[in-house]
């Protein structure tokens, strides 16, 4: 490998906003995230429904609130 053109790595510290915190390696020293493997839905097995800017009222009024049921027709 050539020599002075990789970027220095650090043990960074990345914290979530649940407030889990463990260690990687990064070219930050420090770094926050909004969602981690503690709190994902995904590995959490929950499901939640997280609402951008209305798109999801603004989906039901578009399609109706019964769309499901339509679309398993």
């Amino acid at each position: 490998m050539k020599k002075g053109i990789h970027p220095k790595l650090y043990r960074a510290v990345v914290r979530c906003s649940c407030g889990a915190e463990f260690e990687t390696l990064s070219t930050k020293k420090e770094l926050h995230v909004d969602v981690c493997s503690r709190c994902h839905p995904f590995f959490t097995g929950e499901s939640r429904l997280v609402d951008a800017e209305g798109r999801v009222e603004r989906f039901e009024r578009k399609y109706g609130k019964d769309w499901r049921e339509r679309q398993e027709r």
